[in-house]
């Protein structure tokens, strides 16, 4: 079984209900197990015009899913949850959920349809501050360095705060 870790963000309608709906969705996979949840954390919109915070989570599962067949798994629990991808934008855009596969393992995986580790992880303190909270030691396959070194050496991070306690910046 594979050591995997998703992350989880939603900032469109009930955020932690989308998050929490896609927990489920995942778990009910037959050949997925949930082995740790993140704390939910706010975070400002990261590169993308938009108003609405997201509600992140990280949720570290085992799997016997090729890495594929888990990315197809997550494409569709988010349309269930009513994704819609806008495959002409070059931008960021609001989503109701948003399921990305971070590390699979310790593989690196670089095809057309799937990159692992995911490639701007060491670039968004949303992913992070939630990793740090159930696998701060884990290395990053491509940098070798922990998730708290990588956090450590975040430049202008974004505000990331505990859901529901926006305006207290707790990972400064």
């Amino acid at each position: 079984m594979a050591i995997v870790y998703l992350s989880l963000g939603s900032n469109l309608g009930d955020r932690v209900g989308y998050l929490q709906q896609a927990t489920s969705l995942l778990s009910a996979v037959s050949d997925i197990k949930i082995v740790a949840t993140s704390s939910f954390y706010e975070s400002e919109p990261w590169q993308m015009n938009s108003e609405n915070w997201f509600v992140n989570a990280i949720v570290q599962i085992s799997t016997s899913l090729t890495p594929d067949e888990l990315l197809k798994e997550c494409q569709r629990i988010e349309a269930q949850l009513g994704r819609k991808r806008d495959l002409n934008s070059k931008n960021y855009i609001d989503r109701t959920i948003d399921i990305d596969i971070l590390f699979y393992d310790d593989k690196i995986i670089n095809t057309p349809n799937l990159t692992i580790p995911h490639r701007f992880f060491h670039k968004r303190a949303f992913l992070m501050v939630p990793m740090l909270e159930i696998a701060q030691d884990f290395v990053h396959p491509l940098f070798q360095k922990t998730i708290e070194t990588l956090y450590d050496e975040l430049e202008n991070p974004e505000m990331v705060v505990l859901y529901g306690t926006r305006g207290v910046n707790v990972w400064d």
